[in-house]
């Protein structure tokens, strides 16, 4: 129970940053014509953060199967690297190892790093202390109650604010633009928008309806010849020199 408690210490910052979002989610939900229940489904079948936003999308739009497998690969392909450095070697081979696999989702609204809310609480108390099974399952657990529970909440509040309410699709929008900012302001680095922006909207002309398939493939190719060729990456790389 100490060990319990000590992962709630850690993990209860980032849990109320979720609550936001959370609502947001649930809200989207329910004016989108699902019922208040479909929430927590989602949000324990997909647990992917913001990629129960755009599957609510997906799912809207009739997209096929490969799209929506295509897309989820794209958004969550970052979830490898988080994996590599995740203390899931403290864990038992098995549920443990099989559940903290699963818990691994994004967005640290605490400390607006971009980072995973599980990896980046649990990865840093490793780094101060020995981190212990129950603590590390107690982080990562509480982190995705918040979640589901902050849905749930937004769902059945949905049923009783107006329909026509605007303004919340805009959520996962301004999500993106506070993380792309965060990451922009860490990096320095003026190509890495001046590229995306200029492939969107190349995408936009050439392939409307599958502009954000699209981008996202050629970027990330670019990021994977820029990772491949030092070289290239230097010479693509345009930081502001103060």
């Amino acid at each position: 129970m100490a060990e319990v408690r000590l992962g709630l210490q850690d993990a209860w910052v980032v849990s109320l940053g979720l609550v936001p979002l959370g609502l947001a989610f649930g809200l989207l939900m329910t004016q989108a014509g699902f019922a208040w229940w479909w929430t927590p489904i989602f949000s324990t079948v997909i647990f992917a953060g913001s990629m129960e936003f755009l599957a609510l999308d997906l799912v809207l739009a009739g997209a096929s199967v490969w799209t929506a497998a295509l897309t989820t690969f794209m958004v969550n392909f970052r979830h490898i690297f988080y994996g590599l450095t995740f203390p899931r070697h403290i864990l038992r081979p098995g549920l443990q190892t099989a559940y903290a696999t699963y818990a691994l989702t994004d967005e640290a609204y605490a400390t607006y790093a971009l980072t995973d809310e599980a990896y980046a609480v649990g990865s840093a108390a490793h780094a101060r202390v020995k981190l212990t099974p129950p603590r590390l399952l107690t982080i990562i657990g509480f982190i995705q109650i918040s979640w589901i529970l902050a849905g749930i909440v937004g769902a059945v509040a949905g049923y009783v604010l107006p329909p026509d309410l605007e303004g919340l699709d805009f959520a996962l929008t301004a999500l993106f633009a506070g993380l792309a900012w965060d990451s922009f302001q860490s990096a320095n680095d003026y190509s890495a928008p001046l590229i995306a922006g200029m492939l969107a909207l190349i995408a936009a002309v050439l392939v409307p309806g599958q502009m954000v398939i699209v981008a996202l493939l050629a970027y990330f190719a670019v990021l994977l010849a820029r990772f491949w060729s030092p070289k290239l990456d230097s010479l693509l790389t345009w930081r502001h020199r103060r």
